[in-house]
């Protein structure tokens, strides 16, 4: 999870060595040749970019290839006031992979690595993994840092040594660091835990130049943590709203054709959950809510996703004798069919950072109930207007709001078209913005004309 708590006490250890760690690592490398990116920036930058324009050179630092963010790069790439290079810690994501929370192999069905200058950094961890600190490390990163005079460099959060050794490195080269991590205040630390990620991320947050906020709650983390307002510019945890709002003009008029070719009776409506059947996620909480609803209402429950919990959700159901759909696992271009067949999504995690899913079922119009822990919940999520918030683990609040909902039609039709209003609002654009004024605004970036 980016920005997330781990080893933080591992990094206190060694947080009084910094610089010399860092330089020690750039002698280590020097006499090893800095590859060029690939991709389209490279060109454009070996053609001098667009001539009297400003122009700043920014670095952004990702641990692997994700979906939601290619998109976003490509935008910022085609943008004449930025020179990107996107360096990734592994290339997992770009090829088949196994994802542990899906429990299968996953290989996206979307161009992931297109339309953006991108370097695959060699990984010298011992045990390559995106959700262990040590599973990135990454050193050649300081040697880019160091000749390629960047104007800044982004960072996704904390949680690994490789996000690490780059902030130490910018810090000794005098490269301001953009840090956009998820954490909010909603998981309740121990004490001891809470004392000591104060005392660590206080250090690092007055060194860092700015934070790209991905909501509320995350901006209320920073400001908790000492950080200034004005070190603080949004920029939106955003989807591909114009291909989801696309789809969703697109399927309008075919729910009832879709709902047939997907073997749902059309009389039913839906409540649609989409992501990783894993216990934080409460994908049962759902179950039992829906269990309650099933008794008044003439609706479906419907998960689309796969994960360890899956058989004995599957067995609930059967016991129960619920009408449940479980369409496992779907790709990108799969998802909007499951959306479009919906009349209310539902998200009960008990820990959510954001919920990006929540902002692709806002795209098709759809009202969302979904618990307080997530972070989406803070920005998207109006109680009384495009949804409700509940306490989470609370599953009679969560079946009163689907009940609330399916039972009248004309307040989920309502609470859809906020959704979409709300979303619009809420996309690559609004990043696109927060990003370029953080760079115009940052005191030590120095734009290349």
């Amino acid at each position: 999870m980016l920005g997330s708590q781990t080893n933080l006490e591992s990094w206190s250890r060694i947080q009084s060595s910094r610089s010399r760690f860092a330089l020690s690592l750039i002698s280590t490398l020097n006499d090893e040749k800095s590859s060029i990116p690939r991709g389209p920036s490279a060109e454009v930058s070996a053609n001098g970019g667009t001539a009297g324009r400003r122009r700043f050179r920014l670095a952004i630092l990702a641990s692997h290839v994700i979906q939601y963010q290619a998109p976003l790069f490509r935008m910022l790439a085609r943008q004449p006031e930025v020179e990107l290079s996107v360096f990734f810690c592994s290339d997992w994501g770009a090829q088949s992979y196994h994802d542990e929370g899906f429990g299968q192999e996953v290989k996206w069905d979307v161009p992931l690595l297109e339309g953006y200058c991108f370097e695959f950094l060699p990984n010298w961890s011992v045990r390559p993994d995106a959700a262990r600190f040590w599973g990135r490390i990454n050193p050649r990163i300081i040697l880019h840092l160091r000749r390629r005079k960047f104007d800044a460099i982004w960072v996704h959060g904390w949680a690994r040594f490789t996000d690490w050794i780059a902030m130490l490195a910018a810090f000794t080269f005098k490269i301001p660091v953009l840090i956009r991590g998820e954490s909010n205040l909603l998981p309740a630390l121990p004490p001891w835990k809470s004392a000591l990620k104060r005392i660590v991320l206080r250090n690092l947050f007055r060194r860092t130049s700015a934070f790209l906020a991905i909501g509320r709650y995350n901006a209320e983390f920073y400001r908790a943590y000492g950080v200034p307002k004005e070190k603080i510019y949004m920029v939106p945890y955003a989807v591909n709203n114009d291909f989801f709002s696309s789809q969703a003009d697109k399927l309008a008029h075919c729910k009832g054709n879709l709902k047939q070719e997907l073997g749902i009776a059309p009389e039913l409506s839906v409540v649609l959950y989409s992501g990783k059947l894993i216990e934080k996620k409460r994908p049962k909480d759902l179950l039992k809510a829906f269990e309650y609803v099933a008794r008044t209402q003439k609706a479906v429950l419907v998960y689309v996703g796969a994960g360890s919990l899956e058989p004995e959700l599957k067995q609930y159901a059967e016991a129960k004798h619920l009408p449940v759909f479980f369409a496992g696992f779907r790709n990108q271009t799969e998802l909007p069919k499951w959306f479009a067949i919906a009349d209310v999504f539902a998200l009960p995690s008990g820990d959510e950072p954001w919920g990006l899913v929540v902002n692709e079922a806002m795209c098709f119009s759809l009202p969302v109930v979904a618990s307080d822990q997530v972070g989406a919940a803070g920005d998207l999520v109006r109680r009384g207007v495009n949804g409700f918030v509940f306490s989470h683990g609370d599953v009679r609040s969560l079946s009163e709001h689907l009940e609330l909902l399916l039972s009248d039609p004309v307040l989920r039709a309502r609470f859809g078209q906020k959704s979409r209003e709300i979303i619009e609002h809420w996309s690559y654009r609004e990043n696109l913005k927060g990003i370029l004024t953080c760079l115009e605004q940052l005191p030590h970036a120095n734009p290349r004309a």
